[in-house]
């Protein structure tokens, strides 16, 4: 079968890239979301040699049935042929998760790897700042500890533990996407990662310390994440080197099993050990910036952090941090990097209301509509429409938006503030912050939006908010 002829014929009669909206497949078949239903030709396809059936019982979703072994060879031949095609006549494609290829490489693919959690991320984070804040409040007798609160603080806790405890599983799904494998392999190898069975191995192998179990060569969650992703990626590998040797019939069945008996006992033995030791020695290091006696030290880290998170979200890199967060959470129970970067959003959020009063006394109310609009994303957390909408365009804004958010940086870092989370940000930060650090992170949170305020008012001149139009 001629997967790249075969391709193309799939693409002409699916109406052309720009028709194609997604494109996935399953084992036996191409699952095609189009954007006109008129523009497939269902004869055509059907009647290609190599196409057992076709079904489009529903408008904007064609299935084409190839069989077993082959649906994935030519999905790749697809992707191929529309990303080449898309990069010519901008398709919908091009603009779409389907067309990337999943090429890319380094925090971008990290990046790509934790954007669709974020949602569970944000839901995690706050449900579980709420439970802790009950815990508080019946501390100190401003709730009581009735059924009714009992039962709200463990709902939450549901929320949160029902995205956080099985972080890793969705980490391999989401990194078998990415790396184009199978989620669901990808998945096993995340939950093979937090199995009691890894401690029995380590046990057998005199790798386990019982008494100490942080200190082991291996135990059960070594590695966190990182290992996760390591460990997906070389079983992409060795999955896609066996699929292409495996005959077509034989695929389905014994493909993935191959490849995950290869990798499993290469993923316990040598990678979560390796990525444990790695993430144990990041955290070390970034607890020693955390915890120096030296206020310079650590107001300087915190300074730089929040100072160039902004560029490192404006290239879309920022999730690529995440999995650092997720060791120092692992290692210590807490976070300082996540409240000191979560500082660039408020230094926006204070040059956009530097910004807002220049508009105003300028009269350029095209500037003050986006800023108005912008600004309350901005302190809750999404930085987006402040960067592309405001700073960004008008140049130094961005700069001295980052430069304040240094100040609120280093005050975070300065006051030892820690979240058990990393999501949200913005003002419900404070919802994730360790309890006795809450009012230190507000205080961060406005030295932030006062200094990015001050430095965009003294060093953007009016003449920059002077619309042309106007």
């Amino acid at each position: 079968m001629d997967y790249t002829e075969l391709a193309a014929g799939f693409v002409e009669k699916l109406g052309g890239t720009g028709n194609i909206i997604e494109a996935k497949n399953c084992m036996t078949r191409l699952r095609i979301t189009v954007k006109d239903p008129s523009a497939v030709d269902d004869d055509a396809i059907s009647a290609m040699k190599d196409v057992k059936m076709l079904i489009h019982d529903e408008p904007t979703y064609v299935q084409i049935v190839l069989g077993p072994g082959k649906a994935r060879d030519v999905m790749e031949a697809l992707r191929e042929q529309m990303s080449t095609q898309a990069k010519n006549n901008g398709s919908l494609l091009a603009k779409g998760r389907a067309a990337t290829g999943k090429t890319v490489g380094g925090l971008r693919v990290i990046a790509d790897i934790f954007t669709p959690m974020i949602p569970a991320m944000i839901a995690a984070g706050i449900a579980g700042g709420l439970a802790k804040l009950i815990d508080v409040g019946v501390a100190h007798n401003i709730l009581s500890d009735g059924t009714v609160i009992q039962v709200i603080q463990l709902i939450f806790t549901l929320i949160s533990d029902g995205f956080l405890a099985y972080l890793t599983i969705f980490t391999g799904i989401n990194s078998a996407i990415q790396f184009g494998l199978n989620p669901i392999l990808g998945g096993v190898i995340g939950g093979a990662s937090i199995d009691g069975a890894v401690n029995k191995i380590a046990e057998l192998l005199g790798w386990y310390d019982q008494s100490q179990p942080a200190n082991s060569i291996l135990s059960s969650g070594a590695g966190g994440i990182i290992g996760v992703i390591l460990g997906v990626w070389v079983l992409a590998k060795v999955e896609q080197w066996i699929h292409k040797r495996m005959p077509a019939s034989l695929d389905m069945t014994f493909t993935g099993l191959l490849a995950l008996m290869v990798v499993m006992p290469l993923y316990v033995l040598v990678i979560m050990p390796l990525s444990g030791l790695l993430a144990t020695g990041i955290a070390s290091v970034i607890s020693a910036v955390v915890d120096s006696g030296n206020v310079l030290v650590t107001g300087l880290a915190g300074f730089l952090l929040a100072t160039l998170f902004l560029p490192i979200v404006l290239l879309g890199l920022h999730r690529g941090l995440m999995p650092i967060y997720a060791l120092q959470i692992e290692e210590t129970g807490a976070t300082a990097l996540f409240p000191a970067v979560a500082m660039a959003g408020a230094g926006q959020v204070g040059a956009a209301i530097a910004l807002y009063i220049k508009a105003r006394r300028v009269n350029n109310q095209k500037m003050k509509r986006v800023i108005a609009g912008a600004i309350p994303a901005g302190v809750l957390g999404i930085g987006e429409p402040l960067i592309y909408g405001v700073t960004l365009p008008l140049g130094k804004p961005f700069i001295t938006a980052g430069l304040g958010a240094g100040f609120g940086g280093a005050w975070i870092m300065m006051r030892h503030v820690m979240t058990d989370a990393y999501a949200p940000s913005g003002i419900l930060g404070v919802t994730i912050t360790l309890p006795d650090k809450m009012v230190d992170y507000l205080i961060g949170f406005l030295i932030s939006i006062v200094m990015g305020a001050i430095i965009t008012w003294f060093f953007i001149p009016d003449t920059a908010l002077t619309d042309p139009k106007g």
